[in-house]
């Protein structure tokens, strides 16, 4: 375990290779699992305040899904997500002409529509924060079939997960954050 400031990373994170590999799992964490993507409460405004930029990029049965839901749901968990189409995939998700779930929220950002890219806990996948009552995060590594191309890629390119998540670690922590996570890892 590495600590940074309130923030305990998991020795996965130093460890693990991992790099996603869209052609092989087809976008499969947009739409496996029980619910949508997991929301912080900093982003509900935010996903209100998107909706009309989004709408392009969204399905017939995502946006349905939103009109009905809501722009995020609130579960019995007292967690938020996002809203998903008949219990399966994200609303805000779409296939592409490849077949692959891509995020039409990402779409909007990479199109410069929207000035926010996306979930925190999407940018981060397979990275997943939990937080305890004193204070402090904990960063784990959801280990899932799922992604096990993207731990063989990983593995063939030797890129560990804290180098492929750079960017959204950054996001999440700032840059002196990552900056010494980096320093910890590689000066063992």
């Amino acid at each position: 375990m590495i600590k940074i400031g309130e923030v305990l990373v998991s020795d996965d994170i130093r460890d693990v290779e991992f790099v996603c590999h869209l052609e092989k799992c087809k976008g499969a964490c947009c739409v496996e699992g029980d619910l949508g993507a997991p929301l912080e409460e900093d982003e509900l405004q935010v996903m209100k305040d998107i909706q009309e930029q989004v709408k392009p990029y969204l399905t017939p049965d995502g946006l349905k899904s939103i009109a009905e839901q809501g722009a995020y749901i609130l579960d019995e968990d007292g967690d938020y997500s996002t809203p998903t189409i008949g219990g399966r995939e994200c609303a805000y998700a779409h296939y592409n002409a490849d077949g692959i779930l891509k995020c039409g929220i990402e779409q909007a950002y990479l199109d410069g529509k929207i000035s926010y890219r996306k979930p925190i806990s999407c940018h981060l996948y397979p990275i997943r924060i939990t937080k305890n009552k004193k204070g402090f995060e904990a960063v784990n590594y959801h280990k899932w079939s799922i992604c096990s191309a993207a731990c063989t890629f990983g593995k063939s390119l030797q890129v560990p997960m804290y180098k492929f998540l750079k960017d959204p670690l950054i996001r999440k922590y700032g840059e002196g954050w990552y900056g010494e996570l980096v320093e910890k890892i590689e000066s063992k």
